[in-house]
């Protein structure tokens, strides 16, 4: 069971993906919300369950109900990936009814220490990734996931082809958004990253996001560049999903868009600046170089928050110490290779 929020329902992908392929004889189903369901499709032995949090599993009654339909798939285990009240509750349920659960311990008290601002504990955590492979280590199940499998290059539908051409250039993605404003890279900066690599004209970009005021935003940085495309509303979700799987690399926030390329086997550069990859939260099967950081020489605080909901007066332009040039170079530097 995880519910939300995007990006974290995507990073419970590889693990479930590492596990059906350890575990083939083992049947999972998986309880989100239906919009996360595409991230499922195609997963051998992955059966989705669909929570429905407006009518049939609303409230304590509905969660209830949750219980009693899952039940009804006559499972011998519960694994929660959340970890909140809705979950736990659940949890309990099917405790007290004799099944073996776990549930992913979030390591409060460690993602503290990392973003307090006085005795500050600058080290890495355990990774989400890891947290729910213990998970189902208590269930009996241990996975490796360092023989991770990744799906083929999705082939790109009739729609979609029409929007980006049929040319091979190099598919270059970038996510320029997150849920809030520390975690956003400043515009001016972002718009000489494109505009550095839409002067290679071996390079193609294409801009991802979402809702009335990112699709203008990103209206204006593909203005007038053949090369630039942006994405947002013109295509369905699963479509996007496939779209992405087509990338030669993203370039995200720390956002749900890192986390959805990374359990697609993409290569994934990330900015970071209210947060840190040490919280966890990187993404999937990607070397730390490929998470460019804030400098904490000059703002030592750094991360100030897990999620990036705090601001810190006087850190607002943490991020302008990632550099365009420093990001062009690293995106280049994965398509080198």
């Amino acid at each position: 069971m995880r519910l939300s929020a995007m990006g974290d329902v995507a990073m419970t992908v590889p693990v479930l993906r590492a596990f059906v392929n350890q575990y083939p004889e083992v049947k999972l189903t998986v309880i989100s919300r239906p919009f996360f369901k595409p991230f499922f499709e195609g997963i051998s032995n992955i059966a989705f369950f669909a929570f429905d949090e407006n009518e049939r599993h609303k409230g304590l009654r509905g969660l209830l109900r949750l219980f009693k339909d899952v039940k009804k798939l006559d499972i011998d285990a519960f694994a929660d990936l959340h970890n909140v009240l809705r979950s736990k509750l659940v949890r309990t349920l099917f405790a007290l009814s004799g099944k073996k659960t776990a549930y992913t311990d979030k390591g409060r008290e460690g993602k503290k220490a990392l973003t307090r601002a006085d005795n500050k504990i600058f080290q890495p955590l355990s990774t989400v990734f890891e947290r729910h492979t213990k998970v189902f280590e208590e269930l009996g199940f241990p996975i490796d996931l360092s023989t991770s499998v990744f799906p083929k290059k999705a082939n790109l539908d009739k729609e979609t082809v029409n929007l980006i051409g049929t040319d091979n250039k190099k598919l270059i993605g970038i996510a320029p958004f997150a849920q809030y404003d520390s975690k956003v890279y400043p515009l001016d900066l972002m718009q000489e990253v494109i505009r550095q690599l839409s002067d290679n004209q071996n390079y193609k970009v294409v801009l991802f996001g979402g809702g009335k005021k990112e699709m203008e935003i990103l209206d204006s940085l593909s203005d007038s560049k053949d090369n630039v495309i942006n994405m947002a509303g013109k295509i369905k979700f699963q479509q996007e999903l496939q779209l992405i799987s087509t990338l030669d690399v993203m370039l995200s926030m720390d956002s749900g868009n890192a986390h959805i390329a990374a359990m697609l086997g993409v290569k994934v550069i990330t900015l970071w600046g209210a947060t840190h990859p040490y919280a966890g939260f990187g993404s999937f099967n990607q070397p730390l170089s490929n998470s460019l950081v804030s400098d904490r020489e000059r703002y030592p605080m750094l991360p100030t928050s897990v999620y990036g909901n705090k601001k810190v007066e006087g850190y607002e332009d943490a991020m302008r110490t990632i550099t365009p040039e420093k990001v062009v170079f690293s995106v280049q530097s994965q398509l080198a290779h």
